[in-house]
């Protein structure tokens, strides 16, 4: 063996970031764009693609070995996604108080789903009675499924015992 062959080639290392904020989220930085993108609330995987499309990034690219101007591209692009994307692709269409078409991300669009979950209730329209109720909502079957609370089998051990304390008194 020459000695070319037995030295083994160094190690380059890496930069990456492993953590990458955008907005409110810290992003995994080991995972390719699109794949990050869909850690955030708001974000599906059609709209993680749109955004790395509209940042002009490679989706499958590791969102951490991205330079800093691709980054910020990202965050533009995620940011202003309401204002470039379709109007079809936005998750708050024909917003009830501004009447716009809106894309929400991240905690904004929790403390958004909250009001409109307590605006039904305090107007007890049907959905907001049935979420009261902690019953579900959407006209999903109940008769079967959905049974929370309580204990759905029967215990023959427990019948057994108090069967044999009834004969012993």
């Amino acid at each position: 063996m020459s000695e070319e062959e037995t030295e083994q080639p160094e190690e380059e290392e890496e930069d990456i970031r492993y953590f990458v904020r955008i907005g409110t989220t810290d992003l995994d930085g080991t995972e390719s764009v699109e794949s990050a993108l869909l850690e955030m609330n708001g974000v599906g995987r059609r709209v993680a693609r749109a955004v790395a499309d509209e940042a002009d990034v490679d989706a499958r690219e590791t969102l951490g070995k991205l330079d800093d101007e691709d980054v910020e591209s990202v965050k533009d692009a995620v940011r202003n996604f309401d204002e470039e994307g379709p109007s079809w692709m936005l998750n708050r269409q024909r917003d009830r108080y501004t009447g716009e078409d809106r894309h929400v991300v991240g905690k904004d669009l929790d403390v958004i789903h909250e009001e409109d979950v307590n605006r039904k209730k305090k107007i007890s329209s049907y959905q907001g009675v049935r979420h009261e109720q902690g019953r579900k909502v959407r006209g999903q079957r109940t008769k079967s499924t959905g049974r929370t609370g309580g204990e759905v089998e029967v215990k023959v051990s427990e019948l057994q015992e108090a069967a044999e304390e009834e004969e012993e008194a």
